[in-house]
């Protein structure tokens, strides 16, 4: 039976972990990232990529990368889908299906995640391997890469609008940083009981005494990467709500941790390369106050679920797994939609009206409580710029931020990024509550079923891949619609923090004055703080009251 006294011992335990792992992580981050050594075997895939890595590209030869590396990804995972009835490893699991393939490929790419099919009967081992756990790690990296672009392009001063080198970023990122945490936590996982292995499907006696085919596969490892990457992928249909990939309380614990560790150990890693770890602070502090509250809200929200069966249970308890209870279902869910992952161990769609709006809005936000690995930390810190330009307009000065300007080309590059996912996901959840296909995949009626649109657009929106999994997306419509929110979701966002990385790096580094708003002190954390909740608030509460807020209050 859930309590508050189990959440707070959970969440207790998940802040030690993250706070023990928060200096030593992101500081060695910071040293793979400003290290002028390669490796031997980051050496010999610069050579087999046939790439430079020491040459230093400007920000829209970085986006060319980015762009060129993303869409090649995309072409071969959509041919493994379309191919792997044909390939080994496959266990009868048939072709994907254009439209399918196309939403997939994107998924995974974006590192969304998104799924519309059941890991069990669509995908092969071999896709699972070859394909899908490939991009975690590199959908992760790339997200991590654009990070430290922008990060360079704050700290230098004068470098013509160089930001480094997108090659020798990714292969750094996955070679020092995603691949040996991931052995390690796989390694952990199978001594958890998370399986890893070849086998098909296998005949068991139920203790019932009936019979049922299991599947096994290479679990243990795509679960690593999984919520290292703040991916989501599940490579059963259950995803982490099933015992093969999450089989224990601890392990579900370890799993939230994992998909929290890397982004709330980014802002050490911009402290450090800025020259400032007091910035590191004041960043990582935002994040976690409002991840805290989130975490507050969802978890009141569903011990406290309305009605006389949750009273009498305790909490509400529909579309929870028994074997980790309310508490940690909250607790998942959360964490999930705070950063990029979208891993569940609980059916969100099952989640109360206020459990559900505040899933939604913690994506709303944007994701930077603390958000995907790199793109929360980018969000957070467009986000202090706008902070940083409204105190400047109160003050009546140039704003600046860690001494560089925020002038009108900045303030635009920043206003568009803002505008961007809004218009989105807005857009997607209004064309599709205004067509037959759209109304068509609604399984719930009236409030509900908004909340399940809007839910599945803001998820591709902001590239998070959870669902209420109420809405049938198995359709042309759903596919194209969501590939599109995907694609548009991570590379417009990326294009926009690129550039504004590119001039910050042309701009000389001003020396602070008398008149500099200190970014590092808790006035200029209650700012942002204040500054990320109305810029949501505005934009999305009107859509939010006729979904999760009609629902609540009726």
């Amino acid at each position: 039976m859930s309590t508050p006294w189990i959440a707070v011992a959970q969440i207790l335990v998940l802040v030690v972990a993250l706070a023990a792992v928060h200096v030593p992580l992101g500081g060695y981050m910071a040293r793979v990232f400003t290290s002028t050594r390669h490796l031997r075997v980051e050496r010999a895939g610069y050579r087999a990529l046939r790439v430079d890595p020491g040459a230093d590209q400007r920000w829209s030869m970085y986006l060319i990368s980015v762009l060129g590396f993303s869409l090649v990804s995309v072409l071969l995972l959509y041919g493994l889908e379309r191919l792997q009835s044909h390939l080994p490893l496959s266990i009868g699991a048939p072709a994907m299906d254009p439209a399918g393939a196309w939403n997939t490929a994107v998924s995974f790419v974006t590192n969304t995640n998104w799924q519309w099919y059941s890991g069990e009967t669509a995908a092969g081992h071999l896709l699972q391997m070859a394909g899908f756990a490939v991009q975690n790690f590199l959908s992760a990296a790339v997200g991590i890469a654009v990070v430290v672009a922008l990060i360079r392009g704050l700290a230098r001063s004068g470098a013509d609008g160089r930001v480094g080198n997108f090659w020798s970023d990714l292969v750094r990122t996955v070679v020092r940083i995603l691949l040996p945490l991931s052995v390690v936590v796989a390694v952990v996982l199978i001594a958890m009981g998370v399986i890893q292995n070849l086998s098909a499907h296998t005949e068991i006696t139920t203790l019932a005494g009936g019979s049922q085919h299991v599947l096994g596969g290479p679990v243990a490892s795509q679960e690593a990467i999984k919520e290292i990457g703040t991916n989501g992928g599940g490579f059963f249909n259950a995803n982490s709500a099933h015992p093969f990939e999450n089989p224990t309380p601890l392990s579900d614990l370890l799993e939230i941790f994992l998909l929290l560790a890397i982004p709330f150990s980014l802002p050490r890693t911009f402290g450090i390369m800025v020259g400032d770890r007091r910035q590191g602070w004041a960043i990582a502090g935002v994040m976690g106050t409002l991840w805290a509250g989130a975490v507050g809200l969802l978890t009141w929200a569903e011990l406290a679920g309305p009605g006389l069966v949750p009273a009498a249970a305790g909490a509400a308890m529909e579309g929870k797994e028994t074997r980790f209870g309310t508490a940690a279902s909250a607790l998942f869910a959360a964490a999930t939609t705070s950063t990029s992952t979208g891993a569940v161990n609980s059916m969100h769609d099952s989640l109360t009206a206020a459990g559900g709006g505040v899933a939604i809005f913690d994506m709303q936000l944007g994701e930077i409580s603390p958000g995907g690995v790199g793109s929360g930390l980018y969000g957070m810190l467009v986000l202090a710029i706008v902070a940083v330009f409204i105190a400047g307009l109160m003050v009546g000065r140039t704003p600046e931020y860690l001494g560089k300007k925020i002038g009108r080309q900045e303030i635009t590059l920043v206003a568009l990024y803002v505008l961007t996912t809004p218009a989105i996901v807005l857009t997607g959840t209004a064309v599709a509550i205004a067509t037959h296909a759209g109304r068509a995949g609604i399984l719930n009626p009236g409030a509900h079923g908004l909340s399940e649109v809007l839910y599945a657009f803001t998820s591709a929106g902001n590239n998070n891949g959870s669902a209420f999994a109420g809405l049938t997306v198995s359709t042309p419509f759903y596919d194209t619609a969501l590939g599109l929110a995907m694609l548009l979701g991570r590379f417009v966002p990326m294009a926009l923090v690129l550039a504004l990385a590119g001039r910050f790096a042309t701009q000389r580094t001003v020396p602070p004055s008398a008149g500099t708003l200190p970014t590092h002190r808790p006035l200029f954390a209650g700012l942002l703080i204040a500054v990320a909740l109305v810029v949501v608030g505005l934009t999305y509460i009107p859509v939010l009251a006729l979904g999760p807020i009609a629902e609540a209050l009726s």
